[in-house]
């Protein structure tokens, strides 16, 4: 008898390690995303081979995710800077490694629109390169779904070489509906070749090679710029990484001395867009110190109101963040480019 009221003892601690060990650290298919860094633009910028000199910083903000614990999740309720998304909300249909390298692929797309827009502010010359089709996704009915991957990017289908996704689709379009086609692409800088029937698109008359496609491109100007962010992912680093390159080819010194934080994609020509998380990103930028936070302005349309009735836009959330912190940090509304270097050329002064 003694030794079953021990056993049992041991059982019952063993249960309940096991029971505290799960709470604090079982994943589950939830996520949080979180306030994330704050990272100084320079350190991932060269023009012609070298960093920015320039006293003071620019700083993209970027958010955390990490995956939800029964502990992290209960601990979230009621933070205004933590919010829970299951996995379907997060990626979709995406596995962790398809949505990294799409997030990859949002990183280098603002680079090269950053180059752009930089270059054709300060009138210097640049050239765009087009590289084929990105891969965004492989439908289930797809011929290609076990040979092309996203992140692939196909450089030709039957010898035929484009100059932008419309040639492709096009291209496709004419083929007959039981042809095979052999397309071409690259994988991690490695060209392969793959074969595959046309398959019917999901709500359409139309036969294709069943992927989702856009543009891959690459900018490049003169004097050469450079942008490796790492690991950082996404497109919202867009307008920072504009007033870093376009600081130093036009030799503008817009940071005068001052820490200056913000977000938003950035067009070819300059226009800013919105983007997620803005909340965790004003509460990133205030702890590393940032008096200057640059939101989207992004328009709020009748198209908007009619299907998102509550929509908030960029700056009006950041705002909202900002007094819910009590930071002194200003947040400026940029709609574009000019929006932005036009406040810090005003403002660099009164310092």
């Amino acid at each position: 008898m003694k030794f079953n009221k021990t056993r049992n003892k041991v059982f019952g601690a063993i249960f309940i390690f096991i029971v505290v060990v799960a709470f604090f650290f079982y994943p589950t298919k939830y996520y949080l995303e979180v306030p994330g860094s704050a990272e100084d633009t320079s350190q991932f910028v060269k023009v012609a081979g070298k960093h920015d000199p320039k006293k003071g910083n620019l700083l993209l903000t970027t958010v955390g995710i990490v995956n939800g614990t029964p502990f992290t999740l209960l601990k979230s309720v009621g933070n205004n800077f933590e919010t829970i998304y299951s996995q379907q909300e997060l990626m979709g249909d995406e596995t962790n490694d398809e949505y990294m390298r799409v997030q990859q692929y949002y990183m280098k797309s603002a680079t090269n629109n950053a180059i752009q827009a930089a270059y054709s502010k300060a009138n210097k010359p640049f050239t765009k390169k087009y590289l084929g089709v990105y891969v965004m996704d492989v439908m289930d009915n797809s011929d290609f779904k076990n040979k092309l991957a996203i992140g692939d990017t196909i450089t030709s289908i039957n010898g035929y070489h484009f100059n932008d996704a419309d040639q492709f689709i096009k291209y496709v379009k004419k083929q007959n509906k039981k042809s095979t086609v052999k397309i071409k692409f690259t994988r991690d800088g490695k060209e392969k070749t793959a074969s595959g029937k046309l398959v019917k698109l999901a709500d359409t008359k139309r036969f294709g090679l069943g992927i989702t496609l856009t543009d891959n491109t690459e900018a490049k100007g003169t004097p050469t710029t450079k942008i490796d962010a790492g690991s950082i992912g996404g497109p919202s680093a867009g307008l920072m990484f504009t007033l870093q390159v376009y600081s130093q080819i036009a030799n503008k010194n817009l940071k005068a001395g001052r820490t200056i934080a913000g977000t938003g994609t950035i067009s070819p020509d300059g226009t800013v867009g919105p983007i997620g998380g803005i909340e965790k990103k004003v509460y990133a930028a205030s702890q590393q110190g940032a008096t200057i936070f640059f939101a989207p302005d992004d328009p709020v349309t009748k198209l908007i109101k009619k299907y998102e009735p509550g929509y908030v836009n960029n700056y009006h959330l950041a705002l909202r963040a900002a007094k819910k912190i009590h930071t002194k940090m200003k947040i400026v509304p940029v709609k574009n480019l000019n929006d932005a270097i036009n406040y810090l050329e005003k403002t660099k002064q009164s310092k």
